[in-house]
């Protein structure tokens, strides 16, 4: 259970930071809160999927913060298309 609100926690955070990265150009606050959730969530199921294991605070949070933001620049590319 504490896995699963640091994930969603540190998905909003990244969420937060892109949209301040980026200004609010692609999906404006609100998108980015939400896609940075479901990239951390995703992220957390493929290592998983993978057999990929982090240990601990720390790569958990490597791991999602990693993950989040791969899937937002992911999805910035693809809405330029």
């Amino acid at each position: 259970m504490d896995i699963l609100i640091m994930t969603l926690v540190v998905g909003l955070v990244v969420g937060y930071l892109d949209s301040i990265i980026q200004k609010g150009k692609e999906f404006g606050i609100p998108g980015d809160l939400v896609i940075g959730v479901l990239g951390a969530v995703f992220g957390t199921w493929l290592f998983g999927l993978l057999g990929l294991t982090t240990y601990g605070l720390v790569g958990n949070l490597v791991m999602t913060i990693v993950t989040a933001f791969f899937f937002l620049y992911v999805l910035g590319r693809l809405a330029h298309r």
